[in-house]
């Protein structure tokens, strides 16, 4: 499922770059808000941009992420260009970051915000910090790209459940009390695989529309993962890049072998799909827990008006 993810960012990014470039030839200049451990370095580095800052509130992931970037300076060839990058340690939904630049007159062509802004609302004024940071110094035609859980998908999950929680074994999201949620500081616990384990916000998706207006943002596309997969999918260099970064599982698993996840109908569906004719084999697909987790996510695009 990793491997998904970092497959729909892959795509994203690139996407995203091209448009970028479309508009004329320029140095790319790109906010990495909510950077961890520097996952999408090499993402940025595919994409030859020209200057990097990542930001987080973890100092050690900064750290890390930093490290990796050295690392990868060290390791690239001579004739290569690598980007330069500044790293950041603040509470994006605290503090104003264009003060931590550098450079203090820097604009940006993209912010990329992935699996991070939902944590900003909590409150009113964190989410509007975390907005004005992604979209402030954004140049004109720039972009504001991202992934976050689907609040309503969330809400009509726990709404449908017999308790306070739904999930499979895969992760779980659990809510101190259904009924009544609130724009701003509606908390859930969400756990996935004991990778993460953490309370989150709901994220009201016209809200988070409405409030990016104030930055001159315009909502230009919101697709949960599920519809982004299957628009992308059909494109040649995704279903190459697919393979290559092993996104998803071959179904029936090598030499007719059982899956890692292969109890409870995990693979059901691709069982029915791969007898269906003309289906050649093997299938690429994830089981079943898994494309109910991804399922909760979007991918969100705004762009910054002239």
């Amino acid at each position: 499922m990793r491997n998904f993810n970092n497959w729909l960012k892959s795509v994203l990014i690139g996407e995203i770059l091209d448009q970028v470039r479309g508009a004329g030839p320029r140095q790319v200049s790109v906010l990495d808000l909510g950077c961890g451990k520097g996952g999408d370095l090499l993402k940025w580095r595919r994409g030859g941009i020209d200057h990097l800052v990542c930001a987080d509130i973890a100092a050690v992931s900064v750290e890390q992420c930093q490290s990796r970037y050295e690392d990868m300076k060290k390791k690239s060839h001579a004739n290569e260009n690598i980007f330069s990058a500044q790293f950041i340690t603040a509470d994006c939904a605290k503090e104003v970051l264009s003060e931590k630049l550098e450079n203090p007159e820097q604009m940006f062509d993209i912010c990329s915000c992935q699996f991070v802004y939902h944590y900003s609302f909590e409150s009113e004024p964190k989410a509007d910090m975390m907005l004005r940071n992604a979209c402030e110094r954004l140049k004109p035609g720039g972009f504001f790209i991202g992934t976050t859980p689907d609040a309503f998908e969330l809400v009509k999950r726990v709404e449908a459940s017999s308790s306070l929680s739904f999930g499979s074994e895969v992760f779980q999201v659990s809510f101190g009390s259904k009924g009544f949620y609130p724009l701003f500081g509606c908390q859930y616990h969400f756990s996935l695989e004991a990778v993460v384990d953490v309370p989150e916000f709901l994220v009201y998706f016209p809200l988070f529309e409405h409030m990016a207006k104030r930055y001159n943002m315009r909502l230009v596309m919101k697709k949960r993962f599920s519809e982004f997969f299957e628009e992308k999918v059909k494109k040649e260099e995704h279903r190459s890049l697919m393979m290559k970064m092993m996104a998803l599982q071959p179904f029936p698993g090598e030499d007719g072998g059982r899956q890692a996840a292969d109890g409870g109908g995990e693979y059901r569906h691709a069982q029915e799909h791969s007898v269906k004719a003309g289906v050649q084999l093997p299938l690429g697909t994830l089981s079943s827990s898994e494309w109910d987790a991804a399922s909760i996510y979007l991918v969100f695009i705004f762009q910054k008006m002239s």
